[in-house]
């Protein structure tokens, strides 16, 4: 069986800001996700995913993140699948705001 590599990006790989047409999505739950998160990102939690991918624009890059990386790593690979050009954000949203990035 071949191992699927999962495009991965660190938090020092996204230009700062995030560039206009970049869409981020965040998998994570909405709890979560009111307790802060990426300014601009799409809330799209990772159990919502399959019902709401068309949502995500098919055209240009996604860069998506969860709290540490587990749950985007399965989206992105997910979105993958679907021809969507996904990046999962290493560390998720922790490392983000480890590296001083902001959060709304």
């Amino acid at each position: 069986m071949e191992e699927t590599t999962i495009p991965t990006v660190d938090v020092a790989g996204v230009p700062d800001p995030v560039p206009a047409g970049l869409v981020v999505v965040d998998v994570r739950e909405p709890d979560e996700w009111a307790s802060g998160h990426i300014d601009g990102a799409l809330h799209i939690p990772l159990g919502d995913l399959p019902t709401r991918a068309d949502e995500i624009p098919a055209d240009g890059q996604v860069l998506v993140y969860c709290h540490v990386g587990g749950r985007s790593a399965r989206a992105t690979m997910f979105l993958q699948q679907r021809g969507i050009d996904a990046v999962n954000l290493a560390g998720g949203v922790i490392a983000w705001h480890q590296a001083g990035r902001p959060l709304v």
